[in-house]
């Protein structure tokens, strides 16, 4: 973001006499915030390439070297298990990409510009929620839609359809919240890149690169009690049928453990970086 687009991101923010801290202006300022984060990974095209490109391409390529060999070894279309991974690779590879334009927010002094400003203070942080929140469901939609247009189908009716769509969104607000902390505390990217590393690993180490079986004994235990692995298990099951609710508790369990392990890491963190 240049100079100017900061000062017309500060511009826009309305301006407010006496207290700031309230609800009422919590809610304006939020949707302000986040249009202006939704525009600037529009225009980004780090953000956009590991949130959609990368992942579209990685499906197609996926689907048309391994979708034989997969489907005929499970005995069902391969598309069931890479879709719903490549999904989450995309909400993943996009967080990772929000986690770096945070860092470098935080080095052009524009979170610092921003915290002097009569706005809520809790509107920045709450901002990158709902931002993620859009950015994944959106992220979301269009890679099913390259799956469906490779021979990937809802098999389950509307409603399975619709709660498949949670899933991702739960998986990548939990992880966002984990690469929030992990960028506000770390004064450099190695660590995020150490995050993407380690995402990267749990892709081929998942039941949506190859069935379960296919592995190792050693290496069983490991993907079959993964996050990933829950997660692709629940959509697979809410697209083709077979077991949703133990994966799905167990990708809620996840989830939700790192939003309440890393949120008050990440708080912190984001009120000492608007700070510096």
């Amino acid at each position: 973001m240049t100079r100017t687009d900061n000062h017309i991101a500060a511009a826009n923010l309305p301006l407010v006499q006496g207290r700031t801290e309230t609800w009422r202006l919590l809610v304006p300022q939020t949707v302000i915030q986040t249009r202006r984060l939704l525009l600037r990974w529009w225009r980004d095209p780090l953000t956009m390439v590991q949130s959609l490109v990368f992942p579209a391409l990685l499906l197609i390529v996926l689907n048309t070297v391994l979708g034989k060999q997969i489907s005929t070894f499970s005995g069902a279309s391969a598309l069931y298990g890479s879709v719903p991974m490549v999904a989450l690779v995309g909400v993943m590879s996009g967080s990772l990409a929000g986690a770096i334009t945070l860092g470098r927010e935080r080095d052009q002094g524009l979170l610092a510009r921003l915290w002097v400003l009569p706005v809520h203070r809790a509107s920045g942080l709450a901002s990158r929620i709902l931002a993620e929140g859009v950015r994944i469901l959106l992220c979301t939609m269009v890679l099913f839609a390259v799956g469906m247009a490779l021979g990937f189908r809802f098999e389950q009716g509307v409603l399975a359809g619709l709660a498949l769509f949670g899933v991702p969104l739960l998986y990548g607000l939990g992880f966002a919240t984990l690469v929030t902390a992990v960028a506000v505390f770390s004064a450099k990217t190695a660590l995020v890149e150490a995050v993407s590393l380690g995402s990267s690993i749990m892709m081929f180490f998942s039941t949506g690169f190859v069935p379960l079986t296919a592995y190792p004994r050693w290496a069983k235990p490991i993907v079959a009690h993964q996050p990933m692995t829950y997660a692709i298990d629940a959509m697979r099951g809410l697209s083709l049928g077979g077991a949703v609710r133990a994966p799905l508790l167990a990708t809620i369990a996840w989830s939700v453990g790192a939003m309440v392990v890393f949120a008050v890491p990440a708080a912190v963190g984001y009120r000492r970086a608007s700070r510096c």
